[in-house]
């Protein structure tokens, strides 16, 4: 029970941090931080296909309702989860998941952190700015809104795990 609450209080941190911070801070360049992603990244290991993409909707979904996007968010994070599978069996530990372990810094280590959150932070951001611009003629506006949002996006997930989430205690 204790897990469950848990996961509706960080659902419930990630739509409201993104619509009444994070979509508010102007860095120019067409940077825009989204950090909600991270809260696919944390759901558990053996999650089910079907809940993982179920929630991932309604995240991305509750977020564009507050943001007027239209799906963008949704649609993006729909990806993220349909794909997150892949990308965990691609960066997968030598000894491989627990069905049960977390998926944060402090139990998969910095480099797994590194590579997966990275990974899938890229994809989110490509396709949500490829959906928002919606023109392919503006590829290097595209590449440019990618690359100066990711590293910003990036940095607060990594802070806000080792911020907000506990290191396990050693048994």
């Amino acid at each position: 029970m204790n897990r469950i609450f848990r996961q509706v209080a960080l659902f419930i941190f990630f739509i409201f941090a993104q619509v009444l911070v994070l979509n508010n801070v102007e860095l120019g360049g067409g940077t825009q931080i989204m950090i909600y992603p991270l809260f696919v990244l944390l759901l558990p290991v053996g999650i089910n296909i079907f809940l993982l993409l179920s929630l991932s909707f309604l995240l991305g979904l509750s977020i564009d309702a507050m943001s007027n996007t239209y799906g963008l968010h949704a649609s993006a994070l729909i990806v993220v989860a349909f794909l997150r599978p892949i990308i965990f069996r691609f960066t997968a530990p030598r000894d491989g998941y627990e069905q049960v372990s977390a998926t944060n810094i402090h139990v998969m280590g910095i480099s797994w952190t590194l590579r997966t959150l990275g990974l899938l932070l890229l994809i989110h951001h490509f396709w949500f700015f490829l959906l928002e611009l919606f023109k392919l003629d503006e590829i290097l506006y595209l590449i440019q809104k990618t690359m100066l949002s990711l590293p910003m996006s990036f940095v607060i997930c990594l802070l806000l795990q080792y911020l907000f989430i506990k290191k396990p205690k050693a048994s």
